[in-house]
Order: structure tokens, then sequence, then C-alpha cells
């Protein structure tokens, strides 16, 4: 479609500098109010769209791509997973998808070491006391946690979240021990001094923390599942940071109620914002509303990506980020 203006419809609100460079290259329809489309919304707005600007909360199925107008293109993803859009079928019907990958990575990395951090040290206990006004003063046993050196962190995906996670954690005095589909190069390894782990279930034994840093896919949905979550040890904690799915929920909020798990830090959750109500009660569960990429210059470089690609689309180049079945 070269030098025609494409009309492109974004389904949240983005940082004003984002919007405006929008407005400047393309015909945008700006979400007003900031609340989440839906699924009729979704249709209507592809159907009038040459480009549609999703956001992981929009889940875009085979049936809603069946009714996308003959305009509709391109859907360029705002963030990196698309586990939310039907890839194959779009790719069936002629409409391409890119994503923004590469620009959480170093965000989503910081969110784990705070998790890890904030229940280890039990840091959310803390703060509730000082907020109270309840604090009767410093005691030698009060709110004792526990050191990361020396601990085995485990990484359940080792791609480059994962990775930038063990450099941190290596700061840390950790070891760092992964599972992952392919192995990383001996030279990767030895950067961020991790040992590989082909069994899954070996490596959950003796691991002190997991880092859930894998993508949502078909082989990964529950890869956490009842029977490998009984293979803690009672004293380990799992961080999640990636997708909600990978962890059987209800069986991780049975372990940590039976005392069989530690503690867990969650930003991320099976069924979206609908959480488990028993998670909320415990003590040592940490949860944040999905706040891993969450940084101002993060959702900045997700834009920029965005508008490279349907820029690059309407010069009539294919988007430098599209997304192939064939990757996931």
């Amino acid at each position: 479609m070269p030098g025609e203006r494409l009309t492109v419809v974004v389904t949240r609100r983005l940082p004003d500098v984002v919007e405006a460079r929008m407005k400047e290259l393309f015909q945008v329809e700006l979400r007003d109010p900031d609340t989440q489309m839906s699924r009729e919304d979704l249709i209507e707005a592809m159907g009038r769209a040459d480009v549609l600007v999703p956001c992981l909360t929009d889940d875009i199925d085979a049936n809603m791509l069946a009714q996308a107008g003959p305009k509709l293109k391109l859907i360029a993803n705002y963030g990196a997973g698309v586990d939310h859009i039907d890839v194959a079928s779009a790719r069936q019907r002629g409409i391409l998808v890119s994503n923004t990958p590469d620009v959480v990575t170093e965000d989503t990395a910081d969110m784990a070491l705070a998790l890890i951090l904030s229940v280890t040290r039990r840091i959310p206990e803390g703060l509730a006391e000082m907020q109270s006004g309840d604090w009767p003063g410093w005691s030698p046993m009060a709110h004792l946690g526990g050191r990361l050196r020396g601990r085995r962190l485990g990484i359940l995906g080792m791609g480059r979240i994962g990775q930038a996670v063990a450099r941190r954690a290596r700061a840390f005095g950790m070891q760092i021990h992964y599972h992952n589909r392919k192995r990383l190069r001996p030279e990767i390894e030895a950067e961020v001094g991790a040992t590989f782990w082909e069994s899954l279930d070996q490596m959950v034994t003796r691991m002190d923390i997991i880092s859930v840093n894998c993508p949502h896919t078909p082989s990964t949905f529950h890869l956490l599942n009842a029977r490998r979550l009984k293979l803690l040890k009672p004293t380990a904690v799992i961080v999640n940071t990636s997708r909600g799915e990978v962890i059987d929920e209800n069986a991780l909020t049975r372990g940590l109620r039976a005392g069989e798990i530690a503690g867990a830090g969650l930003d991320v959750f099976e069924h979206g914002h609908e959480i488990n109500p028993r998670l909320r009660e415990l003590p040592n569960v940490v949860l944040l509303p999905h706040m891993g990429s969450a940084t101002l210059e993060g959702r900045i470089e997700m834009g920029e990506k965005v508008i490279l690609n349907i820029k690059t689309f309407a010069d009539g180049h294919r988007p430098p980020d599209q997304v192939l079945p064939s990757m996931l």
C-alpha cells in the first residue's frame, strides 16, 4: 500500500508521544476512554481498519478474523507476546501479524528480581506493619527472611529475559540453573554461569527459587502442573513474570496453603485479572497487577516498534517484526 494513508485503530491509550507520532503518519482512531474493547468492538474495528493495534488483553480468534473486513492487512501487536492472536488463521486470510520483541527484557528481569527479594525478604509484610502504625520496634527475630547468596535459582525458559534474570541473580551471588527447549551455546552458559538441566522434573526438585520466563504456548500450558509442583522443596519459592497459564494456579494455591511451597511472587495469572481469591489471603504471596514491563521508557519503545512495523508495511515492505506460525 505504498503512498496510502492507512486507517489505524488502536485498542488502548498509549503514551502521548507515541499517539502524536501516529497522528502524523496515519489516519488514527485512538481509544477514549482507556477501557478494554469488547469482542464486538474489536470485530467492528477490524471491519474498518487497515491496521489494528491490539494489546495482550485483546483476544483475537479465528472466528473474529473471519469477520474482519477486506481492508485489514496488518495486526501490529503492542507487545511481544502474541498468544492472544490466532496467528495461523490470520496468515491464512492474508493478514500479517507483527509484535514488539526485545523491548521489555530488562524491565521484566528487574521485576523478577524485585519479586524474588520481596518474597524471600518478606518486604510486603514489613511494609504493611509500617503502614498500619503497629510496628513495636526492632526485634532480633522479627520478619526473618532468607539470604539470596548461595541459593539455587532455576530459570524456566532461558531466552532474552531468562538470561537477563540470570545476570542479575548472579550479581546477588546465586547459583544459576535453567531448563530450556534448547540448550544455550557454551559461551552464553559461561557468561551467566548457568547449568543446564534437560529434565525439568530433576531441576525443580533441587531449586530454592523457580523463575518462570517462558512464553505461553500449547507445550508450556501448565508446565508447572500439580505433579511438578509437588516435586518442589517445601522451602522453595516460585516467581512468575511471564504468562500465568504456565502454572496450574489452583494447584499452586493448594501447595502454598498446605505449606508445601514456601512462597510465590506473581505478576501474571492464569485467568487474566480474575485471580484465585484464596491467593489474596496468603501472607507468603506477593501479587502484582502485571507490572513487569510497566516503565515509561519501555512503553514508548514498544510504541516506536509498532510505528516502525506499520510504516514499513505502508511503504510496501515486510514488517521487521513479523510473526510467523513457525516461530511459535
